[in-house]
C-alpha cells in the first residue's frame, strides 16, 4: 500500500476542523448549563412577581450529602394554615448550577389541606437549592439548602 501524504495531511486538517467544530460546540453547550447568579435571581424574582423573598416559614427537606445526582428526594413544607384567609398558592424550587434553573413549580389552594410537595429531582453538581413558597397575600418567604453531590447527573460527557 502506498501512502500519499498529500489525502493524508487533507484527511488531517478535516479531522482537526471536526474535532475544532466538536469542542466548540461542546463548551458552548457547557457555558449554557454552567451556572449564572443572575439567572437564578432573574428566575427566583419572576417566581415571586418581585415580592422581596422572607426567610422562615418554609422549609426544604434534602440530604446534605447526595451521592447519586441523578434520583434526588426533596420536599417542601410551609408552615400555613391552608384557610382561605391564609395559603400557599405556589411552591418553587430553583437550582444554581442545573442547565434550567426552575426544577419544578406546584400550584396549591386552601382545599390542598396542607401546604407540602415531594418529588426527585436530577443535580448536575454540587449546589445551592432555593425552595420558595408564594403566599396568597402575595408574600414569598424561602429556604436554602447547600447540597454535595458525588455523581453528578444532567452533564453529558
Amino acid at each position: 500500500m502506498r501512502h500519499d501524504p498529500v489525502s493524508d495531511r487533507g484527511s488531517w486538517t478535516r479531522r482537526t476542523l471536526l474535532g475544532a467544530a466538536v469542542g466548540m460546540v461542546g463548551s458552548i453547550a457547557w457555558r449554557s448549563a454552567a451556572a449564572s447568579p443572575e439567572e437564578l435571581a432573574a428566575a427566583v424574582r419572576t417566581f415571586a412577581g418581585g415580592a422581596p423573598l422572607r426567610t422562615g416559614r418554609v422549609l426544604l427537606d434534602i440530604a446534605p450529602l447526595v451521592e447519586n445526582g441523578n434520583v434526588v428526594p426533596i420536599s417542601v413544607t410551609v408552615d400555613s394554615p391552608m384557610t382561605e384567609s391564609d395559603h400557599v398558592t405556589a411552591i418553587a424550587v430553583f437550582n444554581e448550577r442545573n442547565p434550567q434553573r426552575d426544577v419544578a413549580v406546584f400550584h396549591l389552594g386552601p382545599r390542598a389541606g396542607r401546604a407540602m410537595v415531594a418529588t426527585r429531582i436530577r443535580l448536575a453538581t454540587s449546589q445551592q437549592l432555593l425552595a420558595v413558597a408564594r403566599m396568597n397575600d402575595g408574600s414569598c418567604f424561602t429556604h436554602t439548602v447547600d447540597v454535595i453531590v458525588t455523581l453528578a447527573a444532567c452533564v453529558e460527557s
